[in-house]
């Protein structure tokens, strides 16, 4: 008897699938749903997205014989009538990770969280999906006040299986990969920038890929040189950075894209320009000064700036940022033409934020003492163009350099003020006694 031979589909997309030129045999004796998993994963057919709740319209599931891989029965989720055509209990299991991505609950890993950005994401997608759906993770000791807030995770993304079996067994549907050494700081340790920002990129986006995630990697004005244009910076020109920052930010772009195109992974990516917060310290950016003359301007009213007064560079409010990470992740992924985006908010050299600085703090003075991180800022835009991020997905900023400079003051000036600086002093002391 002549054995039915029936097609295998790709998921392009959580509404698009592909009918890929192989044809399998029915399979009579199904195994269960880990197999199939491990199967789809082994042979690459591009559907290893089987596990991944985003994808609800019909797609074919695979299962292992002796010597074959033989074809599993199709499974049907669509709209409300949600039924899988069988009723072992794996697959049921899988059916409720899917209903749980029905009520709008994706579960979410953001490595690198105690950064500048990733306790403040955790903050934004725990308000909208659930606490429990949100792991932070680092290889830092976390405060208790992390802690508190939501489940936090050990992981270092160097370690590849450390990873695989966090998004295993926390079952993760987005992975949003923060970890990485910044400019100034990578300079100075071009070994530990190239393993940490350039292999661990590799772990997530192959295990990104394996696991059929969103994948959202953040790059950066870095990722630009000095052959790119400054004013302003298109969202495609060349880059040529010179930096090993940038030049690892320009390989994560390109093989976010590549793994796009070649296996159908859902990757995003936005170029960040200079980030102000209040809620971390700066962290050695060629940007960070736009942070540090904050603090020092309610300190002691001086700022000695590593930058000379007319270096003008992109800026956005941490607000600003993680509202546009929110933004892009939730859009359906064939709504982004493109796979990366320029986003900015304000342009302004020290000169002119000093002088918005001094609207509130009169007294305040400031200096110029260049460094090394001056010759990295020359090869960086001025300006920052976003317009395609405005007309795919609508992206608006709402932080110019006045509110910028009058939220940072404000969220600041309480650390400064004469109790918070009787508590500091004693800590300090007590640091050195």
């Amino acid at each position: 008897m002549e054995v039915p031979l029936y097609p295998i589909y790709r998921l392009n997309s959580p509404h698009t699938i592909s009918q890929l030129n192989t044809f399998l045999p029915l399979e009579e004796n199904p195994t269960d749903i880990h197999t199939v998993v491990g199967l789809i994963q082994d042979v690459r057919f591009g559907v290893s997205n089987l596990a991944f709740p985003m994808f609800r319209s019909t797609f074919i599931a695979l299962s292992k014989g002796d010597r074959n891989v033989l074809l599993r029965k199709t499974a049907v989720l669509s709209g409300s009538n949600k039924n899988f055509h069988s009723s072992t209990p794996s697959l049921q299991a899988l059916q409720r990770h899917f209903d749980n991505y029905d009520e709008g609950r994706p579960r979410i890993l953001i490595t690198g969280s105690l950064g500048q950005l990733g306790s403040g994401l955790a903050r934004v997608f725990r308000q909208k999906y659930g606490q429990e759906n949100v792991f932070m993770s680092d290889i830092r000791k976390p405060s208790r006040d992390i802690t508190s807030r939501g489940p936090y995770i050990f992981a270092d993304v160097l370690d590849y299986k450390c990873l695989q079996k966090i998004i295993v067994t926390h079952r993760i549907d987005w992975l949003v990969h923060f970890s990485a050494l910044l400019s100034a700081v990578a300079e100075q340790n071009v070994g530990l920038s190239m393993k940490v920002n350039i292999e661990g990129t590799h772990n997530v986006m192959e295990l990104a890929n394996q696991y059929g995630l969103r994948l959202f990697i953040p790059s950066t004005i870095a990722a630009f040189g000095p052959e790119s244009p400054r004013n302003p910076t298109p969202n495609l020109c060349i880059q040529r950075p010179k930096t090993i920052y940038g030049v690892a930010k320009v390989h994560t772009e390109l093989l976010g894209e590549y793994y796009h195109h070649k296996y159908g992974l859902d990757f995003r990516c936005l170029r960040f320009p200079g980030v102000l917060s209040s809620d971390t310290h700066p962290g050695g950016g060629t940007t960070d000064y736009a942070i540090q003359i904050f603090h020092d301007a309610l300190k002691n009213g001086h700022y000695t700036n590593y930058l000379r007064p007319d270096t003008r560079l992109p800026m956005m409010h941490i607000d600003d940022c993680l509202r546009s990470v929110a933004e892009i992740m939730e859009m359906p992924s064939e709504a982004l033409p493109q796979r990366t985006y320029n986003v900015t908010g304000v342009s302004f050299t020290p000169v002119e934020l000093g002088e918005e600085i001094r609207k509130s703090i009169p007294h305040f003075m400031q200096d110029y003492r260049p460094d090394h991180r001056q010759a990295i800022a020359e090869t960086w835009p001025e300006v920052f163009d976003d317009t395609e991020a405005q007309q795919d997905w609508n992206w608006r900023p709402e932080f110019d350099l006045e509110r910028m400079c009058q939220v940072m003051l404000d969220d600041l000036r309480p650390l400064y003020q004469e109790p918070a600086m009787k508590y500091l002093r004693v800590l300090t002391a007590s640091c050195y006694e």
